[in-house]
């Protein structure tokens, strides 16, 4: 792999440690508020942390265009560019995140964790429709990764319930959002666009809650913990992390090595909720770890 790759490579898995731990957290959250509630506290915080950040890109972004020519046609396009990837993002996010949050209170966290995982599928099989040739090894660790998956999150006999339709829908939209990262990110700020779609999250997701859920402070502040590490570092940093990271790499890897977020998931509730871990578990972890090692193995006559 070439450095950048690497350093891609490490960004992501940097967001899939961010995660894995955050499904902690969500878990403890909708103990005491609503899924819109949680979902809407975390992306403001994401958007409040992440916005001195964004105007000091921009600040220097100002600064370098008196060292360059460029049009102010040029200029607009760059930020309306910015702009719609930021909105397109926030979409995405949002409905996926806030059906992974509704589905989480009908299905099993191993069942959570499974069904949200199948984007690292969904991925290249969307990517056939928007023309795009994947190597038969990347194929193939697709389908490791997903049995991986399947031994590590999976404990009961599967069955399809109203829970787990919702955290299939949040599948395909974070499947949608890696594709969308995938056409804006080299187009556009990482930082601006992290930031713009949480503000837009932040506040649809909100918006719904005063509507539906009657968000109290008392029961926010009781979960205050949970809600500032899924603002600050699942949101401020992660997605960041996720946005800058799949700049320099192809969408399928991109998504096999964030898929650790399961393995981590289950070793910080390991760590943190004191859960062991099965034999079962521990092998669907080795199968994923091999998956993304195989992912990274270079193909000589590889066609984008």
């Amino acid at each position: 792999m070439k450095k950048l790759e690497i350093g891609s490579a490490v960004l992501l898995f940097l967001a899939a440690f961010i995660w894995g731990v955050a499904f902690v957290a969500q878990s403890v959250g909708m103990e005491y508020v609503g899924p819109f509630t949680f979902n809407g506290c975390r992306f403001l915080i994401g958007g409040l942390v992440l916005t001195p950040f964004a105007l000091i890109r921009d600040r220097q972004y100002k600064k370098s265009l008196s060292f360059q020519v460029l049009s102010s046609e040029k200029q607009k396009e760059d930020k309306r560019t910015t702009l719609i990837g930021g909105l397109c993002c926030g979409v995405a996010i949002c409905v996926a995140s806030s059906f992974q949050q509704a589905g989480m209170q009908y299905t099993s966290v191993g069942k959570a964790g499974f069904i949200t995982a199948l984007y690292i599928v969904l991925v290249p099989v969307f990517g056939i429709f928007m023309k795009r040739k994947v190597a038969p090894v990347i194929w193939f660790g697709v389908v490791l990764a997903a049995i991986g998956i399947y031994f590590l999150c999976i404990t009961e006999s599967f069955s399809v319930n109203y829970g787990d339709l919702l955290i299939f829908i949040c599948a395909v939209c974070f499947t949608f959002h890696i594709l969308i990262i995938d056409y804006f990110a080299p187009k556009a700020d990482g930082v601006a666009l992290s930031c713009i779609q949480f503000w837009f999250s932040g506040i649809v997701c909100m918006g719904i809650a005063l509507l539906k859920e009657n968000p109290n402070m008392t029961a926010i502040l009781q979960v205050a913990i949970p809600i500032l590490y899924a603002g600050v570092l699942s949101c401020g940093v992660a997605y960041t992390l996720q946005i800058i990271g799949q700049k320099n790499i192809k969408p399928t890897v991109a998504s096999l090595i964030l898929s650790l977020e399961s393995v981590i998931s289950v070793l910080a509730g390991w760590v943190i909720l004191k859960e062991v871990m099965t034999g079962r578990q521990v092998f669907g972890c080795i199968l994923v770890f091999a998956a993304v090692i195989l992912a990274q193995i270079p193909v000589k006559s590889e066609q984008s």
